[in-house]
């Protein structure tokens, strides 16, 4: 199965040494108490440390997989969220990251207060393509049907006009390359995805690099910690 390959060239990909001193997660340190893993560094216990609010998440025009139009910062509220966008032409990065989000998805499974007050948020933009029956097909092949998962959708947009500004909100850089049937996919971008809580604001911004399933959760749990 996809789900299977790829987790193989992510664990293979992870196993690479991280300097003790290195920053969790953009823009914040973890601090508190570590515990005992077996990672290269330490991890805090959630609600430790604190994730500062950076700034409020951007909202607009949004397609479910049904094609029912959706305001997103409305989608966004009410729960701890991770926001991640790719697009399912990617032949490189947005597997890998999908892959991690689903292992999240599995994890939080496990922890049934933390998986009835979050959500995981795939948005496409690629609107071109993935259309809201894409989306769906994508999401067939990455949804657990566990009956604690936490909430998954995927999310596309009516068009370039709805998708430029949220994509600038964002800071999410998107351009097509010069060579449209590049086995990568079609558009350059750089992976981000967001930790947003209940009430829309962000509080950390993953790369790539930092986007391990049991770190995101940590930080999940700390903001629902939160009184």
């Amino acid at each position: 199965m996809l789900r299977t390959v790829l987790f193989g060239i992510s664990l293979i990909s992870g196993l690479a040494a991280i300097p003790p001193d290195v920053e969790a997660h953009e823009g914040h340190r973890a601090e508190g108490p570590p515990v005992r893993s077996a990672y290269a560094f330490p991890i805090a216990k959630p609600g430790t440390y604190r994730l500062p609010p950076i700034k409020r998440a951007a909202g607009g025009e949004v397609l479910d997989e049904s094609g029912r139009a959706h305001e997103l910062a409305r989608l966004l509220s009410g729960r701890a969220t991770v926001l991640a966008f790719i697009y399912t032409r990617c032949g490189d990065v947005c597997p890998a990251a999908t892959l991690d989000m689903s292992r999240l998805q599995d994890l939080a499974s496990d922890d049934r207060e933390a998986s009835r007050r979050m959500q995981l948020v795939t948005m496409s933009f690629d609107s071109e393509h993935d259309t809201p029956e894409v989306m769906r097909a994508h999401a067939s092949q990455w949804r657990s049907g566990h009956r604690n998962a936490p909430l998954w959708l995927f999310l596309t947009s009516p068009g370039s006009r709805a998708l430029a500004p949220m994509l600038e909100a964002y800071n999410q850089p998107v351009q097509r390359k010069a060579d449209q049937t590049s086995p990568g996919g079609p558009l350059h971008h750089v992976f981000r995805a967001f930790l947003i809580d209940k009430a829309g604001l962000i509080r950390n911004i993953y790369s790539l690099d930092f986007f391990d399933p049991e770190l995101v959760l940590n930080d999940v749990r700390t903001i629902l910690m939160e009184k």
